[in-house]
């Protein structure tokens, strides 16, 4: 897959005091299962090294000032902000991860000032914004927020389930293909919004048969914009005990003990999700529950990330 990333997070010393910020979660870890395209709208527009610059209100327009001037710098940096949107929008990408705090990338994290030099809340950075308009359903995050476990296992689990999704779509597949797809996905969908969960249910068990494509592309929307949601403890222990419902019947007395101590065990925060995720596999192998092994909850992305293994994920 292909991530587009802010290039100082990539090592690149593009930064306005000739720095970078050089993120190994990315090209340490993420690396090994994606290539990247880097993006500096700043660099472009003012070189490197250069002038600071600030996001100030003015009424009800937002424009970039120069911290050492104080001059007006808002049309170079939207104009290299389009250039480097129209460069990254020619990729197939799959994310975009963002320097947090930045004028032109931050993603709802860049500081907005007053005239009077007074910060007022904080908003998106210029190039930001522009992909957000952009690119609606692209799973995006700031480089900061991945420093979260809770955070990082949601976008990562986003990023390849997108990455799924474009690769289903392009082997033209037709309705059966979309129920398999849809229960693949079944309970990572539940795990982040039931309501969603349910709308995909029936329209892939829709039997009036409406035209494909337009069912296909409804179907991508609200998968999309559902993976895109951060789940929770109490929403993933509810799908734990429905998956456990699979093999409950198989289970010895002391097996479905240990499995539920486990599920308390992490609704506490106790244990890590791997914990009793493994324990469901390893049911689901041994009393060939076919169907839970099939489900792409039980490994949402290459298990050497080790994403679920800290304890501190889930809110």
């Amino acid at each position: 897959m292909k991530i587009a990333v802010s290039a100082c997070l990539l090592g690149e010393k593009i930064r306005f005091d000739g720095g970078h910020k050089h993120d190994h979660f990315i090209t340490d870890e993420l690396s090994r299962y994606a290539t990247f395209s880097s993006f500096c709208p700043e660099h472009i527009a003012f070189g490197t090294p250069r002038p600071s610059v600030r996001v100030v209100r003015e009424g009800d327009a937002t424009v970039i000032h120069s911290n050492k001037t104080g001059a007006d710098v808002t049309s170079l940096l939207a104009d290299s902000s389009r250039s480097e949107l129209e460069t990254i929008s020619t990729e197939p990408l799959t994310g975009i991860i963002f320097k947090a705090k930045s004028p032109s990338c931050g993603l709802g994290s860049a500081k907005a000032y007053l005239k009077n030099g007074f910060a007022e809340g904080k908003t998106d950075g210029v190039f930001a914004a522009m992909c957000r308009e952009a690119f609606p359903l692209l799973p995006m995050e700031e480089e900061g927020r991945l420093n979260d476990p809770w955070l990082r296992e949601n976008f990562v689990m986003q990023l390849f389930a997108y990455d799924a999704f474009e690769r289903f779509k392009a082997s033209s597949p037709k309705m059966k293909e979309l129920v398999d797809f849809h229960q693949r996905y079944k309970f990572m969908l539940q795990s982040k919004d039931e309501k969603a969960y349910r709308l995909l249910g029936n329209l892939v068990g829709n039997h009036a048969k409406p035209d494909f494509n337009e069912l296909l592309a409804r179907y991508e929307e609200i998968f999309k914009r559902t993976i895109a949601k951060k789940s929770s403890v109490g929403k993933t222990r509810n799908v734990l005990e429905h998956m456990a419902g699979f093999v409950k019947n198989e289970l010895s007395g002391v097996e479905k003990e240990m499995l539920h101590e486990q599920l308390r065990d992490y609704s506490a925060k106790i244990i890590p999700l791997i914990v009793p995720l493994s324990t469901l596999e390893i049911f689901a192998r041994k009393y060939q529950a076919d169907y839970l092994l099939s489900q792409t909850f039980l490994k949402p992305y290459p298990k050497e990330l080790a994403l679920r293994s800290d304890i501190r994920s889930g809110k």
